[in-house]
């Protein structure tokens, strides 16, 4: 069975992308800890990022570090976060979220967003990143 990820890059399920190219994507997450919370993820279904092939790990850092610098203009925060936990869904994805304390990364805090607010909040993520020469931020 197709896991949430790739049903959102099949657009069966809706999903607020900031990030797509033919290895990767970036999707606002609906319950984001912080605005600004992404995830980057795999084409590939792959469950453990342990797993991922080295050229697709190398890429999703790439895309990470991107969007990251991005985030620190959309968002202004002291750092942004990076993390993988995996276990919520089995496909590998990496939370990259604004963050100006450690606290900033619990998972305890993260709350349903309104579609409203991750449609805003992925417009503002892809016109930085627009304007940072980057084609494969579509929507």
């Amino acid at each position: 069975m197709a896991s949430v990820f790739t049903l959102i890059m099949e657009g069966k399920i809706p999903g607020n992308f900031v990030w797509q190219d033919d290895k990767a994507v970036a999707i606002l997450t609906i319950q984001p800890i912080r605005q600004g919370h992404v995830l980057v993820i795999p084409r590939a279904e792959i469950d453990q990022w342990t797993d991922l092939p080295l050229e697709i790990a190398a890429h999703l850092m790439q895309v990470s570090s991107k969007i990251g610098n991005a985030l620190k203009v959309a968002f202004p925060a002291t750092r942004v976060g990076m993390m993988i936990a995996g276990l919520e869904v089995p496909h590998t994805h990496i939370h990259l979220v604004p963050m100006d304390s450690m606290d900033d990364l619990s998972f305890a805090f993260a709350k349903n967003a309104a579609q409203q607010a991750l449609q805003q909040t992925a417009a503002a993520i892809r016109s930085v990143l627009q304007q940072q020469g980057y084609s494969e931020a579509q929507g």
